[in-house]
């Protein structure tokens, strides 16, 4: 019988490998100095207001780009094409025409009824159409913003442009109409080209403003057709808020409401440009200081809301 014995335990051979050294901890305040040494900065951080304006002037010639290819994009699947950029406000000023004009007969105290209906109709559709342009700035375009890296205010400020350039686009059509129902042009009609502009910073401030709302909250874009259809039956877009506002038959601070409404600023200073028979005492007082206002107060604090929050986009 062969007993079985144990084999000594063995000792492990030694080796010339060096511990590993421990790595060092650092706090927050203390990573935030090694970066700081090193000139590495936070990715995706907001930049100054400053830096931002200068990164989205360089950022000029995308934006135009942008622009143009999604107004040639836009119609591009219908059959008519670029000619809805003109139909759309004339069918919509002809189904007011009949509801309003014929049917409730707002036109019996307005001059130039068609002229006046048609003005109102393009320019509230100019800014109808940036502000839901503007809740599809972020969301439409998430792949583009999450790819690359850029001014996210480029995308709100494009779109409005957009809008702006199928306004002019459309203007061949209007003045058409105007000269058609006798309104030719005149010094007068000069005066169309600061209102735009006017509107068209308008227009920008406010769609950067439901930008940054709509990519917080996508649900805005599903509320904000019910605003725009109830903020243009404010505006005197089918029917003459002059009119109205005369005698007492509505409170003072409805009056004034009425009155200093951006959209019916915007459109009340268009018809006096182009229409012969909307006279300056139509206008409310100090339009064009309210235009300015309007356009100071809603561009520039839109441009800081919007950038406040440029370091969250395309997150979560």
């Amino acid at each position: 019988m062969v007993s079985q014995t144990t084999a000594p335990p063995t000792i492990p051979a030694a080796t010339d490998a060096a511990p590993t050294p421990l790595l060092p901890v650092y706090g927050p305040g203390e990573l935030a100095a090694l970066a700081a040494r090193h000139g590495l900065t936070v990715s995706g951080a907001r930049p100054t207001l400053g830096s931002y304006v200068r990164q989205l002037w360089g950022r000029r010639h995308f934006i135009t780009a942008f622009a143009t290819a999604k107004l040639t994009a836009q119609y591009s699947q219908a059959k008519l094409g670029q000619i809805w950029q003109i139909m759309t406000p004339l069918l919509n000023a002809t189904v007011y025409y009949f509801i309003f004009g014929v049917l409730m007969n707002t036109k019996k105290n307005v001059e130039d009824f068609v002229p006046f209906l048609v003005t109102g109709v393009f320019i509230w559709t100019f800014t109808a159409s940036s502000i839901t342009a503007g809740t599809r700035a972020i969301s439409g375009n998430l792949g583009l913003v999450r790819a690359l890296h850029f001014p996210r205010a480029s995308l709100p400020v494009a779109l409005a442009l957009q809008q702006l350039q199928q306004l002019l686009f459309s203007l061949a059509a209007l003045i058409l109409i105007l000269i058609g129902f006798g309104q030719f042009p005149r010094p007068s009609w000069l005066l169309a080209i600061p209102a735009l502009l006017l509107q068209a910073v308008f227009n920008t401030g406010v769609s950067m403003v439901v930008a940054r709302l709509a990519a917080r909250t996508p649900d805005i874009a599903q509320l904000t057709p019910f605003i725009l259809r109830t903020w243009m039956y404010a505006s005197g877009v089918m029917f003459s808020i002059d009119d109205h506002l005369k005698g007492d038959r509505v409170p003072h601070f409805v009056k004034v409401a009425l009155e200093c409404n951006p959209a019916a600023v915007f459109i009340d200073l268009m018809r006096f440009a182009l229409i012969d028979s909307f006279s300056g005492a139509q206008l409310p007082p100090h339009v064009w200081a309210v235009a300015a206002g309007w356009a100071l107060v809603c561009g520039v604090g839109g441009f800081v809301y919007f950038w406040k929050a440029e370091e969250l986009y395309g997150r979560g």
